[in-house]
């Protein structure tokens, strides 16, 4: 017959191993009692019937708690056990639930491939194993709520947009989580993280930059210190306004020199075609089409493209003395030398592959000082037939 006591903490103390395991039951709360293994261990227990079968729970080390603890964790224990709730099932679920490792992996895995283009999968990918893994991937998805989030963020102040990329990729993640049932519907908890403030990196050569530039490039073709794909890479970049992808990866098949065209099928705003300027259509003329290589902005190894032209980049901006500037920020250039040109904010959206008006709103207040400089030409010509009056 199990034992039957009043546990206290005296009572549990005086308790000696019987050289086996064995049971000493609470004579008051029936299902809570001590289990005092053969090695002298004593855990506080809560036992019950659930689904027809009988179902225990470890309360803890009898020296980790006090007997009046014990007692009352078991009493919400059986509580439940007595409602029609498992206790012992949401104890095991809870010790199965994945890891956030894990549903960064799932999330890379299932849903990236089918969602995303390369280069944001390659963002998702550097987020969930430089930021998010080593900061919360050992906790368990059910266990991860607002504060967890915000401290993460939090932590990456100092690097804002980074900070706040990984936190875009933390809420995917928790919505996915939901979709495959490992967390409650509406139970994201990147909900109301705000997100740090990023400061605009806009940057816009002037036409002496670009004239240096130039004259950079010109030297490295005739000294060949870098390679005539990276040149002609960045005289492109500059001429068409395309994102360094669009160049990177672009195939002989996309290029009509016929119709002074770029077909991009797969750009990060949909298919589209890109009008080529004269300059550009002659640039393209003297490179080599090889048989072998459909890339038109080849690489070192054959069949292959150029798969690294930051490293190119930042040599040619020093020596063209341009610190500091970002291949995309050639992007930006294209738009500023064409609303100095007289191009409104609707074509220079067109010519950049914008499919959302704000995107190119950016420009707007590039637009204003061009407005202004028109009415200050206007202006002065009137002032000065003023003053010609007699």
């Amino acid at each position: 017959m199990p034992a039957q006591i009043r546990i206290t903490k005296r009572v549990v103390d005086s308790i000696k191993a019987e050289g086996k395991d064995r049971f000493h039951w609470d004579r008051d709360l029936p299902g809570f009692g001590v289990r005092v293994r053969a090695s002298g261990r004593k855990f506080f227990v809560a036992q019950f019937r659930a689904g027809g079968r009988v179902r225990r729970i470890t309360l803890g080390p009898v020296a980790a708690m006090t007997p009046e603890i014990a007692r009352t964790r078991a009493m919400a224990l059986l509580a439940e056990a007595k409602a029609g709730r498992d206790p012992a099932m949401q104890r095991d679920a809870a010790r199965k639930a994945a890891t956030v490792k894990l549903l960064g992996q799932r999330f890379l895995e299932e849903y990236v491939p089918d969602h995303c283009k390369e280069s944001t999968a390659n963002e998702y990918r550097r987020s969930v194993e430089l930021f998010i893994d080593p900061g919360i991937g050992n906790r368990k998805v059910t266990e991860i709520h607002r504060k967890d989030i915000a401290e993460l963020h939090h932590a990456m102040r100092r690097t804002p947009y980074q900070a706040n990329r990984t936190l875009g990729v933390l809420s995917k993640m928790f919505n996915m989580a939901e979709v495959w049932g490992l967390r409650p519907d509406g139970s994201n908890p990147c909900l109301h993280v705000k997100r740090f403030k990023e400061e605009k990196r806009e940057r816009f050569l002037s036409a002496e930059e670009f004239r240096r530039l130039g004259a950079v490039l010109d030297e490295i073709l005739d000294d060949g210190s870098e390679t005539c794909s990276a040149v002609v890479a960045i005289r492109l970049l500059m001429l068409t306004g395309c994102r360094l992808s669009e160049i990177q990866k672009l195939r002989w098949e996309q290029v009509d020199l016929d119709t002074g065209e770029l077909n991009l099928p797969d750009t990060k705003t949909g298919g589209r075609a890109v009008p080529l300027a004269p300059s550009a259509v002659r640039l393209l003329t003297t490179l080599p089409n090889e048989d072998d290589n459909p890339w038109v902005i080849v690489g070192r190894k054959a069949g292959s493209h150029l798969t690294d032209l930051q490293h190119p980049w930042r040599r040619i901006r020093d020596r063209a003395a341009l610190p500091g500037v970002r291949i995309h920020d050639l992007r930006h250039s294209f738009a500023s030398r064409a609303l100095a040109l007289g191009e409104g904010l609707p074509m220079i959206g067109k010519l950049l592959g914008h499919t959302q008006v704000q995107t190119t709103a950016r420009y707007a207040h590039l637009a204003r000082d061009t407005v202004k400089a028109s009415a200050a030409r206007i202006g002065d010509s009137i002032d000065n037939d003023l003053d010609a009056a007699p």
